[in-house]
């Protein structure tokens, strides 16, 4: 390739030149010789990038930035690059994730909350418009390879079934050659509902088995690492590792848990001011920096129930294992970049949190969160929370921490994840290390930097122009500012000198070191302030060239700096696609209220092989009768196995034949599991085979009569007592088979699946749903959990 074409990067694809010389006839001609064929290659000098993207993690949280949480790997990349101490998040999931990836703020790429609140608004329909070609996308086309393992919680949820369209999954819609891992806001660690490419597959074994997510996805990205330079050895990657955690649930084995014993035992309080006295010996926070106080409707450690505590302390370790395992498992990744000679030339970003802490575990905490996400709090009283202990991060285990210590993990700064007003929901940890790029080591950032200050920095690093025109669609330009200028420069003068934040309605200004800012809804009060008028909400005004923390609000000091920043939030809304503001929660995940359209009605057809579908994915059963008819062709010698399942040990239902005997079972959050079974075995040949659920009616979550019937026949009844009214979380609906972790002990994990002949399947919701007596903050909270 020439260097004219080279420089044709403006422009991408960068467009083919006809051959324009002289045409011989015959290819032995002495004359007859072409130029050889060239691969394409970024410029010169451009060097591998590695993005790791962690979930859910506070800036407190982290030894690496005086946490209590040991993570030498984090140190190590530090003690070799740069720590940047005022990098940004938006606050929340999806919204960073886009970000980071277009290098647009996230409402310009319709990202203003996660998918599954999406509403037809611009700002808001999760929908990357083509005029702002993601990261790897221009990457690729200036001949990167390119993947992307782990979490994509960016598809448009009626776009994430096996149908697509496919045009916003990772790959291909996103600019990656390869995927693995999963869509939407969270998933089992044991039991993940894994994608590769856009075809749903299996973990390849059980917890029992040693199997973990975070290990399987380093496992893959050093893999394809190893691949790529093992093939094209020339040709540099940009791998994006986004593990699922530390989201919940807080899944990690047990020994690493341990690690944590009795280090909280003096609760959240005691820990954030043991934090901060370390933040401060780091210079992560400045020696005059204030301790914020904690806001009364997140309770004082010592005004918790005595008899909740140890289930409290056990939750934090539990978090600390996670959060140390995956921090192992980074470092099992950069190890091998550094075996392979990578390292030295690889632009790392450790990001370390797409937001604040999750402070969606409620103020309890949980053993498992379907169980409170579907308004069944109830049940985890002290003493069950006790009982469980030993079980906590395993398996069996869904669990999710207080609010309390979600707090405490983003200290020194209020608030935590949804709350874009404050830095402890905004505020991450980052890492920049890239030992060719970067002289400096082991030193600080302090300049004000964005998510979306990441692809600028990755392009001006590979020597590359945003392009003008993707795919023949004009450009929008980036909104980020490289970080580039201030890495060989510790006192160079600030360049992003403006930022918006807004979520939920949490919505801040920051300009030139002042920062306005007011909170609109309290992340674990699923309604909280919604019902108070945008215009009725209380701003605060903070003056970061004394004030750190945002410790010391200056509105009513100075009302005109205020009103200053309040316009420029309001010009910068505008501009960037944040109009019209919405706090609806319940009628933005609604289809007849959002305008986004619904994948499935009353009525669908299921056949053999089809699994992975997530909820949203079949009829919606919920609330209201149902029925579930399988036409089998049994075998001379009977048959047994799933045919049809949705959800797993942690609650679901599963309809199977046992011994040929069809079965039914409906297991509530693995507390209680109702089994109902025929009378009689299935006789060979074709047969229909139906299980009935007549629902009581009469509100959310009652139960029902269960009626079983082979070829309109009956063959069995019972009933179960009660059911779950919003949703059994993150694992798949299978179909001839329970692929992940089963719902019942009646059937083994691995060998379920049905052993006749499954043809089809009809399942019909009826026409009795009660759905209408959700409340708003139930349905929301449920929402809210997947992010």
């Amino acid at each position: 390739m020439s260097d004219e074409r080279r420089a044709q990067r403006s422009v991408l694809p960068i467009p083919d030149q006809a051959y324009a010389g002289t045409i011989w006839y015959d290819a032995k001609d002495p004359e007859a010789d072409f130029a050889p064929i060239e691969q394409l290659r970024p410029p010169a000098g451009a060097p591998n990038v590695l993005l790791i993207l962690l979930d859910d993690v506070g800036f407190a949280a982290s030894s690496v930035f005086g946490g209590p949480v040991h993570t030498p790997v984090a140190e190590r990349l530090a003690a070799g690059g740069l720590r940047f101490t005022r990098f940004h998040t938006t606050a929340i999931c999806s919204p960073t994730r886009a970000a980071l990836i277009s290098g647009r703020n996230h409402h310009s790429v319709g990202m203003g909350g996660i998918t599954e609140m999406s509403t037809s608004a611009p700002g808001y329909n999760s929908m990357r418009p083509n005029s702002c070609a993601p990261l790897p996308e221009i990457l690729k086309l200036n001949g990167y390879a390119t993947a992307h393992i782990g979490k994509c919680h960016e598809v448009p949820l009626w776009e994430t079934s096996q149908a697509g369209p496919f045009d916003r999954w990772p790959s291909p819609g996103n600019g990656f050659e390869h995927f693995y891992g999963f869509l939407g806001g969270e998933t089992d660690q044991y039991y993940p509902n894994l994608v590769e490419g856009t075809r749903p597959v299996e973990p390849w074994g059980t917890p029992e088995e040693g199997y973990h997510l975070t290990e399987d996805l380093v496992d893959h990205a050093i893999s394809w690492v190893e691949a790529q330079k093992a093939l094209v050895p020339d040709k540099p990657f940009l791998l994006y590792l986004a593990p699922g955690a530390t989201h919940a649930p807080h899944h990690v084995p047990k020994e690493w848990a341990d690690k944590y014993a009795g280090r909280f035992d003096d609760g959240w309080d005691a820990q954030r001011e043991r934090t901060f006295a370390r933040q401060k010996e780091l210079g992560v926070v400045p020696a005059d920096a204030e301790l914020t106080v904690r806001h009364e409707v997140i309770p004082a450690w010592e005004d918790m129930d005595d008899a909740l505590k140890p289930v409290l302390r056990r939750q934090m370790e539990n978090y600390a294992g996670f959060l140390e395992h995956t921090d192992h498992h980074v470092g099992r990744l950069i190890d091998s970049l550094e075996e392979l000679g990578l390292l030295e030339d690889t632009l790392v970003y450790l990001i370390i949190g797409d937001n604040g802490a999750s402070a969606e575990g409620t103020i309890n905490g949980t053993f498992n969160e379907l169980i409170s996400l579907n308004g069944m709090a109830g049940i985890e009283t002290p003493e069950f929370l006790t009982g469980q202990l030993e079980k906590l991060g395993g398996p069996e285990s869904s669990p999710h921490y207080a609010v309390g210590w979600a707090h405490a993990m983003c200290t020194p700064y209020q608030w935590t994840k949804q709350v874009a007003s404050h830095w402890g929901g905004t505020r991450n940890g980052t890492i920049v290390h890239w030992p060719r790029g970067i002289r400096a080591e082991g030193e600080m950032r302090h300049q004000f930097s964005h998510v979306i200050d990441v692809a600028p920095t990755v392009l001006e690093a590979a020597g590359l122009p945003h392009p003008v025109q993707v795919h023949g669609i004009t450009q929008q330009p980036l909104h980020g500012t490289s970080m580039r200028y201030c890495f060989d420069d510790a006192d160079a003068a600030e360049r992003h000198d403006t930022q918006y934040f807004e979520i939920f309605g949490n919505r801040g200004i920051y300009h030139r070191g002042w920062s306005a800012v007011t909170k609109h809804r309290t992340p674990w009060q699923t309604t909280g302030d919604v019902g108070i008028a945008f215009d009725d909400d209380s701003w605060e005004l903070y003056d970061g060239s004394s004030d750190w923390t945002q410790a010391r609000d200056l509105s009513a000091e100075n009302p005109g700096k205020l009103h200053e920043l309040q316009r420029l939030f309001l010009i910068e809304a505008t501009r960037y696609n944040v109009l019209p503001l919405d706090d609806r929660s319940f009628e933005r995940v609604l289809p007849e209220y959002s305008k986004k359209p619904e994948l499935i009605g009353h009525r669908q057809l299921l056949f053999p092989g089809m699994g992975g579908l997530t909820e949203q994915h079949v009829v919606n059963w919920r609330n209201k009768s149902w029925s579930l008819t399988a036409t089998v062709i049994m075998p001379d010698t009977g048959a047994g196995g799933v045919l049809m399942n949705l959800g797993g040990h942690s609650g679901g239902w599963a309809f199977y034949l046992k011994d040929s005997v069809p079965t039914f079972c409906y297991n509530l959050f693995g507390i209680d599991r109702t089994h109902i079974r025929a009378d009689a075995a299935v006789p060979a040949g074709e047969h229909r085979v139906r299980v009935e659920f007549g629902y009581d009616g009469g509100g959310l979550g009652k139960g029902g009569a269960v009626t079983l019937l082979v070829d309109d026949q009956p063959v069995g009844a019972g009933r179960v007592e009660r059911t779950e009214p919003i949703g059994f979380g993150y694992e798949p609906t299978d179909v001839g088979r329970d692929i992940l972790s089963p719902v019942t002990d009646d059937y083994p994990a691995a060998d379920n699946a049905f052993t006749g002949t499954i043809k089809w399947i009809e399942m019909e919701a009826g026409d009795d749903s009660h759905d209408h007596l959700l409340e708003p903050a139930d349905f929301f909270r449920v929402v809210m959990y997947k992010q």
